[in-house]
C-alpha cells in the first residue's frame, strides 16, 4: 500500500450529485438569462439591474428557488445545491480577468470582541477569515454543495458574463495581510503574490477577489424598445374604476 496520504471516497457524499457540472449551466440558460434582461430593459426607465434583480433571474433560469438569506450565501436553493448570486458591472465583460465580489460585513470587534484594530495585520486577518469560514461552514452543513454565480454586467446591459466557482473556506495560513494606503487591510497569497481580500476597518465590508475564467459564459442582447406607459396600460384594459382615492380616518 503506497505509503502517501490518500483522500477516501465516501459514499454518502457522493451520491448527491449537484443540478450540473460547475460552470456547464443548463441548456437553454443563456437564452433564458438574454431573454429576462431584453425585458427589464423594455420595462424600466433606465438600465439598472439590482442583486435582488440577479437572484431571482438567476433562480427562475434554472428553475430554481428564490430564498433571500440574511446569510447571503444560499440565496437560490436546487435540491442540495444553494448558491451566492453576485453581480458586478465593468465596462468590458468581454475582457475582465478578475472581479471583485463584496461578500459581507467581518467584523471582529463583534464576533471576537477585539477592540485592538491597529493589532498584527496577520493576526487581524486571521480573524477576518475566521468569520467567512464560519459562515460558509454554517451553510454547508444544510447543502451538499455550495457556489457563487457571479453576473458581470456592462453599463447598459447589453452584454454580460456569468461564471460560477465553489464558495470555499480559506486556510489562513495560506494568506499574509497588509494595511494600504487607505488603512484598509488587504490579504495576499503566499504563493503567487496575488491580492486576495480586502476588509475594509471602517464598516468591516469584506471583498473577495475572483478571476474570471476565460470560457465563461459571454451573453449579447439587442437594444429593445421601451414599452410605452399608455399602450401598456391600455393592453391592460385599465380604466378610473381600478384606482380609488380617499383619506384616512
Amino acid at each position: 500500500m503506497p505509503s502517501k496520504k490518500r483522500t477516501p471516497r465516501l459514499r454518502t457524499v457522493d451520491k448527491v450529485k449537484p443540478p450540473y457540472p460547475l460552470n456547464k449551466f443548463p441548456e437553454n440558460f443563456g437564452y433564458n438569462l438574454g431573454r429576462e434582461i431584453v425585458y427589464l430593459l423594455a420595462t424600466k426607465s433606465t438600465p439598472d439591474l439590482r442583486g435582488s434583480d440577479w437572484e431571482q433571474i438567476f433562480a427562475t433560469s434554472i428553475n430554481a428557488e428564490w430564498k433571500p438569506s440574511n446569510v447571503g450565501l444560499d440565496d437560490v436553493v436546487l435540491g442540495s445545491c444553494a448558491w451566492s448570486a453576485k453581480s458586478v458591472k465593468n465596462k468590458n465583460p468581454k475582457t475582465v480577468k478578475r472581479v471583485r465580489l463584496i461578500s459581507g460585513r467581518n467584523s471582529p470587534a463583534y464576533s471576537f470582541d477585539e477592540t485592538n484594530l491597529d493589532a498584527d495585520p496577520n493576526e487581524l486577518g486571521g480573524l477576518v477569515l475566521d468569520i467567512w469560514n464560519e459562515r460558509v461552514s454554517s451553510i454547508r452543513e444544510k447543502f451538499k454543495h455550495l457556489r457563487t454565480v457571479v453576473l458581470i454586467k456592462s453599463d447598459d446591459l447589453l452584454t454580460l458574463a456569468v461564471f460560477e466557482f465553489e464558495t470555499i473556506r480559506y486556510d489562513p495560513e495560506l494568506f499574509f495581510w497588509k494595511w494600504n494606503k487607505n488603512n484598509n487591510l488587504e490579504g495576499y497569497d503566499k504563493e503567487e503574490q496575488k491580492h486576495r481580500f480586502t476588509w475594509q476597518r471602517h464598516g468591516s465590508q469584506f471583498t473577495i477577489i475572483e478571476e474570471v475564467p476565460d470560457d465563461c459564459l459571454l451573453i449579447e442582447t439587442k437594444k429593445p424598445p421601451k414599452l410605452e406607459k399608455e399602450a401598456v396600460l391600455k393592453t391592460l384594459d385599465f380604466d378610473k374604476t381600478w384606482v380609488t382615492v380617499t383619506t384616512r380616518k
